[in-house]
């Protein structure tokens, strides 16, 4: 995957966002992966704009929108580029 020519054409704030997102997998909550923008090293639109970049690109899927406060957005990782499915 590290190697592979579409992670070379993601920014570092999507790289990262990856990171992130695919820490929480856990083998058994794909699908149910939640990413807390408060947990990002980034502001929320650079955190939103990384999200946004990996769900078009095919790394992600959201699968739950969440609200401001309360609930979380949740995710799941495509497999797309290796081998989580």
């Amino acid at each position: 995957m590290l190697r592979s020519d579409e992670w070379k054409t993601l920014t570092s704030s999507a790289k990262l966002t990856y990171i992130g997102i695919k820490a929480n997998y856990n083998g058994a909550n794909n699908g149910q992966i939640a990413f807390k923008y408060s947990g990002s090293d980034f502001t929320d639109s650079t955190t939103s704009k990384a999200l946004q970049e990996l769900i078009s690109k095919g790394w992600v899927e959201k699968t739950e929108h969440g609200g401001m406060f309360r609930y979380y957005c949740l995710y799941k990782l495509t497999g797309k580029y290796d081998n989580i499915r």
